[in-house]
């Protein structure tokens, strides 16, 4: 096992729990790790909550402290067109650059942060995790496209997490020279040792709604295409139990209401962890009918095979979401926009004798892959190719074996 070294690490995030999302939880997840294994790790993010706990577009700079991760939440005083306005965040990053040892870890898309590199003072140990392209917000690309230029361009090390995603990333194929592979990661032990507010919630939902409950986990956003699964569920029995809000809930609840499944929907909107993890051991399977590279991988995937729930989801060009879980090995994956196809593979789990069970079984075995010590230990040798490089940054030191 690699030694831990004495670095200091500065996770730049968009967001960061109680914010739900796949970015969210593995920045978490993988500072959690780094933490646990001797490294000094902030995260520096954007408030987006006010003191009550409600979603605000101005809100207050907050310091926490996360299982020895030390988080800046910083206030913004306004968000348009995803980007959020902090006037504080620049001040806030030059008073953590000064220590030896020190290095950025950018996670992308987020302009904010982007942005900030641009104007610091001098050049620093920087590692970038390229969650995926900018699809939709064709006007914010190419106001952004100078600025990730140049932060791509000056960044020691990017990482992807698949190898299916560089074939289709303009942006990525251009710094093939600087790419690495680091795939998503999680507590796996959460899924597989259940505490008993986990297993509660599973025992209410099946007791409430039957033994065959199909999932979906995420933000109700476009590329999320809810509305396939929506149109799924009209071909199969069963109940679709949908985690997650977003701003196209009213335009799916009208869909499912028109479609006349509104009654075998049930809106959860936002959960805990403890229930999150109850809803994947009730459900027969997850949903997933993500349709373009927006989704670069699909966090929950790993989460519902480690809790058992087999998963269906879309074969997306050039995105690592098939190969988390793979076609006939771990799940089922059907093309994109085919609620016909969804709904055929969910039979497949209902009616073909051994099938789930096969899926169930190796579902398990593929999340350990995805453990997140494994990531934690496998960033600690990017880092450190990264900072021994000390010629290229002022200041600088190499890193020091503990």
């Amino acid at each position: 096992m690699l030694k831990t070294l004495n670095y200091r690490i500065i996770h730049l995030s968009k967001y960061y729990p109680p914010d739900r999302g796949g970015i969210e939880t593995h920045v978490q997840t993988l500072a959690r790790s780094q933490a646990a294994l001797g490294a000094e790790v902030h995260v520096i993010c954007v408030n987006a909550f006010d003191q009550h706990g409600h979603f605000s577009n101005r809100t207050q700079t907050v310091n926490e402290t996360d299982c020895n991760v030390q988080v800046t939440r910083l206030g913004r005083f306004l968000s348009f067109a995803r980007f959020d306005f902090c006037p504080k965040v620049l001040s806030n990053l030059c008073r953590l650059l000064n220590e030896p040892n020190t290095l950025l870890h950018l996670h992308t898309p987020n302009p904010t942060m982007l942005l900030a590199l641009t104007l610091l003072p001098r050049r620093l140990p920087l590692v970038i995790t390229h969650h995926s392209d900018i699809i939709k917000q064709r006007i914010l690309k190419y106001v952004l496209r100078p600025f990730e230029y140049l932060v791509y361009s000056q960044t020691s090390r990017v990482l992807t997490t698949s190898s299916q995603y560089i074939q289709g990333s303009k942006l990525l194929r251009l710094y093939r020279h600087k790419l690495s592979i680091l795939p998503l990661g999680i507590d796996f032990l959460n899924y597989i040792e259940l505490n008993q507010l986990a297993v509660d919630f599973s025992q209410y939902l099946k007791a409430k709604y039957g033994e065959t409950i199909w999932l979906v986990v995420g933000r109700l956003v476009y590329y999320k295409a809810l509305h396939i699964a929506i149109e799924a569920l009209t071909l199969v029995p069963g109940t679709l139990i949908i985690i997650g809000t977003g701003p196209l809930e009213q335009e799916l609840k009208a869909l499912a209401k028109k479609l006349g499944v509104n009654d075998r929907i049930v809106w959860l909107g936002h959960v805990s962890e403890d229930e999150l993890i109850g809803a994947y051991q009730a459900a027969t399977s997850l949903w997933f009918p993500s349709n373009v590279r927006s989704e670069g991988f699909g966090l929950v995937q790993v989460e519902a095979m480690a809790s058992g729930c087999p998963v269906i989801n879309a074969d997306i060009p050039c995105s690592g979401v098939p190969w988390v879980s793979r076609h006939e090995q771990e799940g089922l994956t059907v093309p994109i926009n085919d609620s016909i196809a969804l709904a055929s593979a969910a039979k497949r789990l209902l009616y073909e004798p051994g099938l789930r069970t096969k899926l169930v079984i190796a579902s398990r075995k593929r999340s350990e892959y995805f453990n997140q010590e494994t990531m934690a230990q496998r960033s600690f040798e990017l880092y450190e190719e990264v900072l021994s490089q000390e010629s290229n940054y002022i200041g600088i030191a190499k890193p020091v074996n503990l």
